[in-house]
């Protein structure tokens, strides 16, 4: 299968005040398959953000290559208008803070706004604008002013924003690190929506380990380069690796490993809360220390 997006040695430095350049990328050579949700982490100034804006991009390549789609998009060099129109079109960016990308005073207006600038006919738009708010649990919301709501209701419409562009790859870029454990689940459910019901490559930025845990390849980023690069199960079981490079594994993986260290067997290979979860309430009926009608594993 050939990937959807595809790096090949992207470098990059920001300059500062005082003209010296700082590396922010040295090397980064990446495919991302359509359909797959990725998760990318990173301590704080490991490149990730920068990443993204380079798929986006908002950010061009000191050097090295992006293809979308087989088409080489971006290089070291300026590329044209039409290039940059039709990447965004296809590929998607929702930012941290949901403020900075809501432009209208309406929840359906500032929906339709991308498909306006994109030249779609108003009967098109319409019908995009209701998907789009479906898609995301916001359709009640459609005539409310964006200011009345929470932050992860914002960024549910930032997120809708983008869906009704109908892109095929969908970033997100620390899109849950100003939100509360509410709001934060709110975008994480969507995100696996958007992904298992509609195809959607996700790339998803974040510091969050238990928002990792739940996609299908994790991508770790330190000092501008990739570290480590696969499965959950797999990156999170190299735990020493990852505090080395300031992170942590999730809680309910530091439990499981808890568990085996203990000699408990057949322990779910995911590193998932809910997986980790229905496990425990097994291994309590079978030993009999839990009510036959224990209640619900995933509460």
């Amino acid at each position: 299968m050939s990937a959807f997006i595809e790096t090949r040695g992207l470098k990059f430095a920001y300059e500062d005040a005082d003209g010296v350049r700082h590396t922010a990328l040295d090397g980064i050579s990446l495919s991302f398959e359509r359909g797959e949700f990725t998760a990318i982490l990173g301590h704080n100034g490991s490149g990730k953000s920068t990443f993204a804006k380079l798929l986006n991009m908002i950010l061009i390549p000191d050097e090295g290559e992006i293809y979308v789609d087989g088409k080489l998009v971006s290089s070291h060099e300026e590329p044209d208008e039409d290039t940059v129109f039709e990447v965004r079109r296809r590929v998607g960016m929702v930012h941290q803070n949901p403020d900075n990308q809501i432009v209208a005073s309406v929840v359906e207006e500032d929906v339709a706004f991308g498909p306006e600038n994109l030249g779609i006919p108003p009967e098109e738009i319409r019908a995009r604008v209701d998907g789009a708010l479906d898609a995301v649990g916001m359709r009640k919301y459609a005539l409310s002013s964006p200011s009345h709501l929470s932050g992860g209701q914002k960024q549910r419409v930032a997120v809708a924003g983008i869906i009704a562009m109908l892109p095929e790859c969908i970033i997100f870029d620390e899109s849950t690190s100003m939100l509360d454990p509410s709001g934060r689940r709110e975008v994480m459910d969507t995100i696996l929506k958007l992904n298992r019901e509609r195809g959607i490559t996700i790339i998803h930025i974040t510091h969050e380990m238990e928002e990792a845990a739940l996609a299908d390849r994790v991508v770790v980023f330190s000092e501008g380069r990739v570290c480590l690069d696969g499965k959950p199960g797999e990156i999170f079981s190299r735990a020493e690796e990852l505090r080395a490079v300031s992170l942590d594994v999730p809680q309910s993986t530091a439990l499981l490993y808890e568990l085996r260290g203990l000699g408990v067997r057949q322990l779910p290979e995911t590193p998932d809360a809910g997986a980790c979860a229905r496990h425990i309430r097994d291994e309590l009926l079978r030993l009999g220390a839990l009510p036959l009608h224990g209640g619900d594993a995933n509460g």
